[in-house]
């Protein structure tokens, strides 16, 4: 049964989430991918602030495709998260918490993870249609420049993840992995 959980992800709620839960994800998240990544980092690197407050918040990696009329959003299936490596720990480390994508992480992310006490969520890749029907609504919020990629402020209800590494760095890829081999060598 799917554990429902309500954003913003404080560190309480973060050390709730164990590698492997299933979670149903309600409230605030934003969308972010590889450019609009780059650019906060460099926003940061700057001494200039974010378009929006990082604390605690959220971050899915999605280009969602344009609405169709009477749609909130087009369909908004998970990016590959690898891509946002090279920018997780910094946007962590002012604050974000989560993150949902698909995909591994590199260590240097877990680590930001467990130093931050953050948690990675995992979206099923090719169910953009699915996932798209809980947001509720979507907003446009800065680098309309980049299209897809640009940053929106999402509202969500029941949407479906998986808790892929949790607070203390249990990682659902490398516990999967364990377990198949340990079941093939015995």
């Amino acid at each position: 049964m799917a554990k429902k959980i309500t954003l913003p992800l404080t560190r309480e709620l973060s050390r709730t989430l164990h590698a492997g839960d299933q979670v149903l994800v309600s409230g605030i998240i934003y969308t972010s991918r590889d450019a609009g990544h780059k650019r906060m980092c460099e926003a940061l690197e700057k001494g200039e602030s974010l378009p929006f407050d990082p604390t605690d918040a959220t971050i899915y990696y999605v280009g969602p495709t344009p609405a169709k009329p009477g749609q909130v959003i087009g369909s908004a299936g998970p990016t590959t998260s690898g891509r946002m490596d090279a920018y997780a720990p910094t946007l962590m480390s002012v604050g974000a918490r989560g993150m949902i994508g698909k995909g591994e992480r590199l260590p240097e992310v877990i680590e930001a993870i467990k130093k931050y006490e953050g948690t990675y969520f995992g979206a099923i890749g090719g169910a953009g249609a699915l996932l798209a029907k809980s947001i509720k609504s979507s907003e446009l919020i800065a680098y309309e420049d980049l299209g897809a990629e640009a940053l929106r402020r999402l509202e969500v209800a029941d949407m479906p993840l998986v808790v892929i590494i949790d607070s203390e760095g249990n990682n659902l890829y490398q516990q999967g992995r364990e377990a198949y081999l340990k079941n093939v060598i015995s």
